[in-house]
Protein backbone atom coordinates (compact mmCIF):
# COMPACT_ATOMS: atom_id res chain seq x y z
CA UNK A 1 0.00 0.00 0.00
CA UNK A 2 1.14 3.24 -0.72
CA UNK A 3 1.75 5.82 1.68
CA UNK A 4 2.68 9.26 1.32
CA UNK A 5 3.55 12.45 3.71
CA UNK A 6 1.71 15.77 3.32
CA UNK A 7 4.20 18.74 4.13
CA UNK A 8 3.26 22.05 4.21
CA UNK A 9 4.52 25.05 2.13
CA UNK A 10 5.06 28.71 2.55
CA UNK A 11 3.48 30.53 0.29
CA UNK A 12 1.24 26.82 -1.05
CA UNK A 13 -0.73 24.12 -0.59
CA UNK A 14 0.06 21.06 1.52
CA UNK A 15 2.49 19.25 -0.79
CA UNK A 16 2.01 15.15 -1.31
CA UNK A 17 5.73 13.31 -1.32
CA UNK A 18 5.89 9.18 -1.39
CA UNK A 19 6.26 7.63 2.67
CA UNK A 20 7.34 4.36 0.31
CA UNK A 21 10.31 3.35 -1.41
CA UNK A 22 12.97 5.39 0.47
CA UNK A 23 16.26 4.35 0.93
CA UNK A 24 18.03 7.54 2.81
CA UNK A 25 16.77 10.52 4.00
CA UNK A 26 19.74 13.49 4.90
CA UNK A 27 20.41 16.58 5.52
CA UNK A 28 22.25 17.94 3.35
CA UNK A 29 22.74 21.32 4.21
CA UNK A 30 21.51 23.95 6.82
CA UNK A 31 18.35 24.84 4.31
CA UNK A 32 17.99 21.20 2.80
CA UNK A 33 17.08 17.77 3.60
CA UNK A 34 17.59 15.14 0.91
CA UNK A 35 14.78 11.95 0.35
CA UNK A 36 16.56 9.41 -2.12
CA UNK A 37 14.47 6.93 -3.45
CA UNK A 38 15.11 3.61 -4.99
CA UNK A 39 14.64 3.60 -9.58
CA UNK A 40 14.80 1.12 -11.21
CA UNK A 41 18.78 2.32 -12.68
CA UNK A 42 19.81 4.94 -9.67
CA UNK A 43 18.04 6.98 -6.75
CA UNK A 44 15.66 9.51 -7.15
CA UNK A 45 16.09 12.67 -5.25
CA UNK A 46 13.84 15.03 -3.47
CA UNK A 47 15.14 17.90 -2.10
CA UNK A 48 13.04 19.72 0.44
CA UNK A 49 13.97 23.30 1.09
CA UNK A 50 13.68 24.87 4.48
CA UNK A 51 14.25 28.28 6.37
CA UNK A 52 18.15 28.06 7.72
CA UNK A 53 19.05 25.72 10.57
CA UNK A 54 22.09 25.90 13.01
CA UNK A 55 25.26 24.47 12.42
CA UNK A 56 24.95 20.26 12.35
CA UNK A 57 21.37 20.63 13.48
CA UNK A 58 19.56 17.51 11.58
CA UNK A 59 16.31 17.69 13.73
CA UNK A 60 14.56 18.57 10.31
CA UNK A 61 15.50 15.06 9.05
CA UNK A 62 14.60 13.90 11.85
CA UNK A 63 11.32 15.26 11.91
CA UNK A 64 10.79 14.19 8.03
CA UNK A 65 12.32 10.28 9.15
CA UNK A 66 10.09 10.29 12.21
CA UNK A 67 6.74 10.86 10.25
CA UNK A 68 8.37 8.17 7.41
CA UNK A 69 8.07 6.04 10.30
CA UNK A 70 4.87 7.28 12.09
CA UNK A 71 3.30 7.06 8.40
CA UNK A 72 3.87 3.78 7.44
CA UNK A 73 2.75 2.21 11.08
CA UNK A 74 -0.44 3.40 10.66
CA UNK A 75 -3.41 1.31 8.85
CA UNK A 76 -3.22 0.52 5.04
CA UNK A 77 -7.09 2.96 4.90
CA UNK A 78 -4.62 5.85 6.38
CA UNK A 79 -3.10 6.75 2.86
CA UNK A 80 -1.80 10.46 3.63
CA UNK A 81 0.01 11.21 7.08
CA UNK A 82 -0.21 15.31 7.90
CA UNK A 83 3.11 16.79 9.09
CA UNK A 84 1.98 19.20 11.42
CA UNK A 85 5.24 19.66 13.29
CA UNK A 86 8.33 20.32 11.89
CA UNK A 87 10.90 22.56 13.25
CA UNK A 88 11.36 24.94 10.38
CA UNK A 89 8.97 26.30 7.57
CA UNK A 90 9.42 24.47 4.17
CA UNK A 91 9.66 26.87 1.52
CA UNK A 92 9.90 24.24 -1.58
CA UNK A 93 10.37 21.24 -2.54
CA UNK A 94 11.82 19.64 -5.77
CA UNK A 95 12.47 16.08 -7.20
CA UNK A 96 15.76 15.87 -9.46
Amino acid sequence: MEKFLSIPVTSEQNQLISATGIVLISQNSTTTVHVHYKASAASDVLTITHAAAPAADESMRDAIQDAVVTALGTSWTNVVYQITNLPFAVSAITVA
